[in-house]
């Protein structure tokens, strides 16, 4: 099942992850004269069935279904009534189809970033060994260079034994990375990684060890998830979607690797950056746990202004955040963070001060990164102007799909603000989100600053904008003359 090859063919594809069947004891003589056993589940459903009919089929052993899939009973009973794309598989095992992206959303995404500078033949290079946390004991592995799926939930009902997607290509030749190829892998991973920045995950396109993904028992706490972007007709084309995952199997103990891996179909989301890097966050989102966020009219909740949750759809949107359904008419009001750290993926540790006394200390000229990783969070930076003058005092956010409002403070010695940036957000295009980072041009006395970092909301989050809450990311801070 996890064997690899070179690029010499089609696209890996996206994904979903499927749960094995519910183990049931046979009743002896005694349990047989009290009343018949219930029935498999697998038995019961046949096959993988729809949400709806697998709710008629399953009503009686609803909480049954419930509690194999880790969620609540009256959640499962929500979602199999309304969520068109939801399925449960034969052993009962919640999972999504996706819907294709619109030739519209399609078409509104822009191009990448030129990133790369030449092209190179095999999945080798800079786009290939791109790593948000080196180190963490959990990854989000982004892989476009082919994948061959044997062994898994995905080869049952009808699917072939043996599947070799074939890597990502957009020029014709599966057997060159070209400049703007990479520069996709680029920008796919740079916005899927900011979406993953609060966690202590590394998003990476770098192939790690088996044994960094698949989880042998509860023991093993080295694990995570593939993501296949696929370009193949294999599945795509019966299901006539964009994408399929299965739901909370991140960290599950037993046959993890039969629920590899999740897939982004580009024949559904197309082959653009914006489109495959929102397909992408979006599946592995399932594999943490999380469900869609929708609206009691709408599956999958496309925002309003600038913003959209993940687990909706946010191909049109520029700001896409984590929700817990702050926004008017939200059906899923589950909170992303708090279900994604009961699925293994905690958040990661503070890394700067809190206060001007424990404040990181940046040089004029120099930069220093940061993540902003929880709500509550304020980061202090620490800078002495040694010469009068007037400075820019810079917080970026994210280059690419940023996720974190920033509010900028410059606070004197004395602990007093003396200038304020926080300007409005909103996007240029349905790939560029603006107002985002924060800049404060000012003229200052020679002595010690501190620059403060907080994260913002924008306008009202039932339907204009958004809270605090999904306004987390990475960020960079940059003191410079002049």
């Amino acid at each position: 099942m996890q064997s690899r090859f070179r690029r010499t063919g089609a696209l890996v594809g996206t994904g979903a992850v499927l749960f094995g069947a519910l183990a049931v004891v046979a009743g002896n003589q005694a349990d047989a004269q009290e009343g018949p056993t219930a029935a498999p589940l697998d038995q019961v459903l046949g096959e993988k069935i729809q949400g709806r009919a697998a709710l008629a089929k399953l009503q009686p052993r609803l909480a049954e279904v419930a509690e194999l899939n880790g969620i609540a009973e009256q959640q499962l009973q929500r979602i199999l009534a309304t969520d068109k794309t939801s399925w449960l598989d034969e052993a009962g095992k919640l999972f999504y189809r996706e819907p294709v992206a619109t030739q519209a959303e399609k078409a509104a995404a822009s191009a990448s970033p030129r990133w790369a500078k030449q092209a190179v033949a095999g999945a080798t290079g800079p786009a290939f060994e791109l790593h948000s946390k080196p180190g963490s004991n959990r990854v989000i592995y982004l892989d476009f260079d082919g994948h061959t799926i044997k062994g898994t939930a995905w080869n049952t009902g009808g699917k072939p034994a043996t599947v070799n997607v074939t890597p990502y290509d957009t020029d014709g030749n599966a057997s060159n990375w070209s400049t703007a190829e990479q520069d996709v892998v680029r920008d796919v991973w740079a916005r899927v990684a900011e979406d993953y920045a609060p966690f202590d995950v590394d998003v990476t396109t770098q192939a790690p060890a088996e044994s960094a993904i698949t989880r042998s028992g509860s023991s093993d706490q080295q694990y995570g998830t593939r993501v296949v972007i696929d370009p193949t007709t294999w599945y795509q084309s019966g299901c006539g979607c964009g994408g399929v995952a299965y739901v909370g199997v991140y960290d599950s103990t037993s046959q993890h690797a039969y629920y590899q891996p999740a897939l982004v179909f580009t024949k559904g989301v197309g082959t653009g950056a914006k489109n495959i890097a929102e397909a992408a966050a979006h599946e592995a989102g399932h594999n943490i746990g999380l469900s869609h966020d929708g609206t009691a009219s709408q599956g999958y909740y496309a925002g309003h202004g600038a913003w959209a949750p993940i687990m909706g759809v946010g191909y049109s949107k520029a700001i896409s955040q984590w929700s817990k359904g702050e926004y008017s008419g939200a059906n899923n009001k589950e909170d992303d963070f708090a279900v994604a750290g009961q699925n293994g993926l905690a958040l990661r540790a503070d890394d700067h001060g809190n206060t001007t006394g424990t404040a990181t200390t940046v040089a004029v000229g120099a930069t220093t990164k940061g993540v902003y990783a929880t709500d509550s969070d304020v980061d202090y930076f620490k800078v002495s102007i040694g010469t009068a003058g007037t400075y820019t005092f810079a917080a970026n956010a994210a280059a690419s799909g940023a996720d974190l409002d920033i509010k900028l403070q410059l606070v004197n010695s004395a602990g007093t603000v003396i200038a304020t940036a926080n300007p409005a957000s909103g996007q240029s295009n349905s790939a560029t989100p603006t107002g985002l980072s924060a800049s404060i041009k000012q003229q200052v006395a020679a002595g010690t600053y501190y620059l403060k970092v907080d994260n913002v909301g924008y306008a009202d989050p039932l339907t204009t904008g958004y809270s605090t809450y999904g306004s987390r990311g990475a960020y960079s801070v940059r003191v410079t003359a002049g």
